[in-house]
């Protein structure tokens, strides 16, 4: 799994019948800063994922990729490479605080 920020949405009224119904979401990797460890800084690529969980635009969200992005609940037939898993409250590092939803 990774941490991501979402970023925004996409719109797509022609797609898989497996696809109907569902949420994509723009994400941005987010990466601990090798500067000062505390801080999070975006990641360079930005990722379609499938959202699962309701998240929306500015939040941090956990997202899982590649086989495991069809490991969620329903996501077995759907053919995506990200599926949003979690949105996240906290974030922790080296026993600091760095996220607080």
């Amino acid at each position: 799994m990774y941490l991501g920020k979402v970023i925004g949405s996409v719109v797509s009224t022609k797609k898989d019948d497996s696809m109907h119904g569902r949420k994509l979401l723009m994400v941005r990797p987010m990466l601990i800063d090798s500067e000062d460890p505390s801080r999070f800084k975006l990641g360079v690529n930005t990722i379609v994922a499938v959202d699962t969980v309701g998240a929306g635009e500015g939040e941090l969200v956990l997202f899982a990729q590649g086989s495991s992005a069809r490991q969620a609940e329903g996501m077995r037939k759907v053919p995506t490479d990200a599926t949003i898993v979690g949105i996240v409250d906290t974030v922790a590092v080296q026993g600091k605080n760095t996220y607080s939803a």
